[in-house]
This record gives structure tokens, C-alpha cells and sequence, in this order.
């Protein structure tokens, strides 16, 4: 099994020069961690060349304990008793003050490969506002779970720009956060002196399982690869009444509600021959969140060939169908949904309000699908001169 070195590793193996004499700000979570599993903090911490002075923090807080949408006040670490500033909030970047006493920011975050993971734009607004205050940005990059060889989406349209989706990019864009830094940054003028530490010996086409590191949760709700694979179709559920597994062992693989029948929608869905997944009725009874207390029918998606599973169509089809099966019963979700209160959460998270039109249409998911392709090859062709890895 390949062994892959992130940037943190390669950063502490042999780059420390270029942080010597540099007060460093660290953007991070729990799962920034080397191949020993060590954090961050402690590394940088321990460092005798340069200087950690303050901790900033994406969605979930620094420990990623809290839950989706929970905003975390600025607080301490207690271990080094360094100020540990959210970036999760209406403000989302940190200001001119926060970066003043900093040469450098060290971004180090584990994305999953989805547009609507809102590390992603966490550190691109950091990215701007270091900009504006002359702050070089280090980028540690880390794989991207679901590989690098396929994607699949819509590109989002920029008049439905949230925090979920800043800057235009397909659902499942197929780069690491190196990679979207290097293409942000050039595509839409962000103005960061950034630097990207690459890793070695990630290649495109791997799944999480072939990288050997070890995975940590990166937030509450991802606890395996095999949730990443699922997120970026099951996270539509987030824009209806359906439940997406919050509050469950099996987020964002269990979806159901109280009126679905299990059998029922499992069968209409494998009628539907979609690659590389096989569905299993199930029932399941939320701790927390949507139905929360409440016993819900549904399906469990069951991944079984990785690299020919579509998410994004497959989390399409199931909304369709479960539209379609209980159209006096489904509902799509009521703002506010990720700071904004005016647009529906499903037309964020999809980028348009196109894929729900045509839902709502009846259209087929073949024709959802040839609607993508023309500015996902538009965008295939963009994004190469930022890539990073073959």
C-alpha cells in the first residue's frame, strides 16, 4: 500500500526554513494531524525557527465537536492557552486586527470533496483577507477522499453564490484544497501570496484506503470514507423534510422519514439501474436533528463500486423519487439555511434553481444529467493548468 505524505508531513520532514523567524497563524480542525497522528498545534508549537501565535477555526470548532450551523465564540486552547478565533459566523473572515500580528497563515483543513463543505470557502475567505492585509497564506494540502479523476455536478451558478458555494465549481470537482487554493486564487483574483506544500505520492485516481493514513473525522457528521463517498448527492437532503441520518450511526447513508415505507422506495430506486450502488430498506430513529425521536422509514445507500457511483445523481434520484412516491408528504426545507433567508436551501446547495425546476418538472435524470456536461467540460478544462498531481 502507498504511503502518502501530506503537506504537514512534507512541511516538517524538510520546508521549515521558509517558516524561520515567521509569526504563524494556524487554520485547522481535529483532523489536522501528521502520519503519527500528531496535531498541528503541538508541531507548529514545538517549532524553534518560528512563532504560533493564534488559532483560527472553520466550521465545528477546533475539536469539531460542535454540530452543523452551531456557532462557537472565540475562546482559548487549553493546552497552549493560544486565542482560537471561529471563522464560522456572519463575519466568516478573520479581519485586519486578527492578522496583524501574523506574517504567515498555515491553512491545514481535511476537505471531502464536496462544493457545499464549508472548509472550502472558510479558506478562501481567509485567503482574501490575507490578501488585503499582506499575509502569505500556506496551504498543507491533503487528498481529496473521493479521488481526483472523476466529477460529476452542476457548475454553480454565481447569482446563487452562499457559503455553501462562493465561487463556481461542480458539486464533486475532483481537486484537493492546494489545488482549489491554486485555481481560486488565479480564477477570481483573490490577491493571496499563497504557497502550496504538495504531498507525495497521492495520485488521482486513489481512494482513501489506498493513501494508508489513517482517516479522522474532519467534522461531527463524517465519521468514514464511506460517508465522504455518499455526501456530495445525500447532502441535497438538507434541502427538504427528509431526514439525511443526523443524530444516527450512519449519517448521510440512512435517508428516510416517518412517512417514507422502506421496501417501497427501495425498490422504485434500484428500478433505476444507477451505477455503483445498491439500496437496502432500513428504519432508523434520530437522536438529534430532523424527525429527532421519531422512527423514519427509508433506504441505507450501500457503495459498491466506488469509482462508477454517481453521488450527485444518486442523491437527485432520491428526492425525485421519493417526491414522486409521496408527493402530499415531501417538502422542500424553508429558509433560513447557511446565512441566507430568502433563497430555498435546496436551490444553495445545487447552485441554480434549475435542478429544482426540472424536479419539479418530472424531467428524467438523464436529461438532468446532459444538462451539466457542456459547463463541466468547460470547467475540466480551467481547472488543469492549477492542477497539482497526474
Amino acid at each position: 500500500m502507498a504511503r502518502v505524505a501530506t503537506g504537514l508531513d512534507r512541511l516538517l520532514d524538510s520546508r521549515l526554513a521558509r517558516l524561520k523567524g515567521q509569526r504563524l497563524g494556524l487554520l485547522c480542525h481535529q483532523a489536522s494531524v501528521n502520519r503519527a497522528l500528531e496535531h498541528a498545534v503541538d508541531l507548529l508549537r514545538s517549532l524553534r525557527s518560528a512563532r504560533l501565535v493564534a488559532l483560527f477555526a472553520p466550521e465545528h470548532g477546533l475539536a469539531g465537536a460542535a454540530q452543523d450551523h452551531a456557532l462557537i465564540p472565540t475562546s482559548r486552547e487549553p493546552a497552549t492557552g493560544l486565542p482560537v478565533i471561529s471563522l464560522y459566523g456572519r463575519g466568516h473572515a478573520p479581519s485586519r486586527a486578527m492578522l496583524g500580528t501574523l506574517d504567515a497563515l498555515v491553512c491545514d483543513l481535511q476537505d471531502v470533496g464536496a462544493r457545499y463543505y464549508t472548509f472550502l470557502w472558510t479558506m478562501t475567505l481567509a485567503m482574501e483577507a490575507c490578501g488585503r492585509a499582506g499575509v502569505r497564506v500556506i496551504v498543507l494540502d491533503r487528498p481529496n477522499p473521493l479521488g481526483g479523476a472523476q466529477v460529476e455536478g452542476n457548475v454553480s451558478d454565481p447569482r446563487f453564490a452562499s457559503f455553501v458555494g462562493r465561487y463556481p465549481l461542480p458539486v464533486r470537482h475532483g481537486m484537493t484544497m492546494g489545488e482549489l487554493a491554486r485555481h481560486l486564487n488565479a480564477r477570481h483574483g483573490l490577491n493571496c501570496r499563497l504557497e502550496v506544500i504538495p504531498m507525495r505520492g497521492w495520485r488521482r485516481a486513489m481512494l482513501w484506503e489506498e493513501t494508508g493514513l489513517e482517516w479522522v473525522a474532519p467534522s461531527p457528521n463524517m465519521p468514514t470514507p464511506d460517508t465522504a463517498r455518499v455526501y456530495p448527492g445525500a447532502c441535497l437532503i438538507e434541502g427538504t423534510n427528509l431526514s439525511e441520518g443526523r443524530g444516527t450511526t450512519r449519517p448521510f447513508e440512512w435517508v428516510g422519514a416517518p412517512f417514507v415505507e422502506g421496501p417501497r422506495l427501495s425498490h422504485a430506486l434500484t428500478g433505476l439501474c444507477l451505477p455503483g450502488v445498491r439500496f437496502r430498506p432500513c428504519q432508523f430513529q434520530p437522536t438529534f436533528h430532523k424527525w429527532r425521536g421519531r422512527l423514519c422509514g427509508g433506504v441505507q445507500l450501500h457503495v459498491t463500486d466506488p469509482r462508477r457511483f454517481k453521488p450527485y445523481l444518486t442523491g437527485l434520484a432520491l428526492i425525485r423519487t421519493v417526491r414522486r412516491l409521496y408527493p402530499r408528504r415531501f417538502a422542500w426545507r424553508r429558509p433560513p439555511y447557511e446565512f441566507e433567508r430568502r433563497r430555498l436551501p435546496i436551490d444553495l446547495l445545487c447552485g441554480t434553481d434549475l435542478i429544482r425546476r426540472q424536479i419539479e418538472a418530472g424531467r428524467p435524470l438523464d436529461q438532468l444529467e446532459a444538462g451539466w456536461r457542456p459547463a463541466l467540460a468547460q470547467f475540466l478544462r480551467e481547472r488543469r493548468k492549477h492542477l497539482l498531481y497526474r
